[in-house]
């Protein structure tokens, strides 16, 4: 996950992009559709909104204020979000169908929009507490957990060390971290270490490596398929958590002992979190199911939101 690291410098462009910069551009996704037959998977079409509408509610978890919000009924099912995010870009699509039958909750990260911080540093253990202490304070013993990038590593840090508070396990986009993980490629990486040009431009750039490129150029307009973001996040928290991934030691001599069935998810052109590191933790976690799925990014749950949480609801429910 350390190739994960510079997206810190793009960030603000890209919820600058996100915000209202991007326009629809050439492409067809019918025509596209043709030329990928092995891409059967379909894209929402029209514009796509948020959770804006469900109340944002505030419990006191350790030394902070933990902002959440809940949906549905059912089993719970706790969501855990990627590095520089917040709770109000998880796919509107993806919620749906999750809050069908589970009672989703959704958080931001300490430091992160509506969720307070406190001076301790930042560490991927702390998340993981404080996704802990979450539960505990919703009165809730044993949650499924779906973590997404940074939140998949949150999620394994959660079950190693929290055992009794998971029952299914979702890792999608996640690596095992430490010398164990298998970093994106030099121009990857080089893309990600790119600060030049405008704002647009650099959103774009990053864009770019969320999303396969000839999907995205048959889904150039952002607003189709990605929430336009209503929180604000402190600079400096994207500094911690910079931090916080950059320290962190990874969990491969430790995935053995997860005992919670888990299913490791990504799509097969992620170029961020690579497809290989999904076999990586799936051959180490006993009975782990590996899942990728074709055509999809590291923004996979963008692309597909509908089959994305078809997936997840299979796995949860089998």
């Amino acid at each position: 996950m350390r190739s994960f690291l510079p997206i810190a410098i793009l960030i603000p462009a890209l919820l600058l992009l996100l915000a209202g910069c991007t326009a629809p551009g050439p492409g067809t996704p019918d025509s596209l559709a043709t030329s990928t037959p092995l891409v059967t998977l379909h894209a929402p079409g029209s514009p796509v909104q948020g959770v804006g509408q469900v109340p944002v509610k505030k419990v006191r978890v350790d030394d902070i204020e933990i902002a959440y919000k809940e949906l549905g009924q059912g089993k719970p099912l706790l969501l855990i979000m990627g590095y520089g995010s917040t709770m109000d870009l998880w796919p509107p699509a993806v919620l749906s169908n999750l809050s069908a039958n589970h009672r989703v909750i959704v958080f931001d990260n300490r430091g992160m929009g509506n969720t307070t911080s406190s001076d301790k540093p930042f560490s991927i253990s702390l998340f993981a507490d404080d996704a802990s202490g979450l539960l505990d304070a919703l009165n809730i013993s044993r949650a499924d957990v779906l973590g997404w990038s940074m939140g998949a590593d949150i999620t394994q840090e959660l079950a190693l060390r929290h055992p009794g508070k998971v029952n299914r396990l979702i890792l999608y986009a996640g690596t095992v971290g430490g010398n164990e993980s298998i970093p994106a490629s030099p121009v990857v990486l080089e893309q990600l270490t790119n600060s030049s040009g405008s704002a647009r431009e650099r959103g774009e750039r990053l864009f770019s490596l969320l999303f396969p490129p000839i999907w995205l150029h048959g889904y150039p307009d952002s607003r189709t398929y990605f929430p336009i973001p209503t929180e604000t996040s402190p600079p400096e928290s994207y500094a911690r958590q910079v931090e916080a991934i950059g320290s962190w030691n990874g969990t491969y001599s430790r995935l053995p002992g997860i005992r919670s069935p888990t299913l490791v998810l990504n799509g097969a052109e992620d170029v961020i979190s690579v497809p290989a590191n999904a076999f990586v933790i799936g051959k180490r976690i006993p009975g782990a199911w590996v899942i990728q799925v074709p055509g999809g990014g590291h923004g996979m749950m963008y692309q597909y939101p509908e089959q994305f949480g078809r997936i997840v609801s299979f796995f949860l429910d089998s």
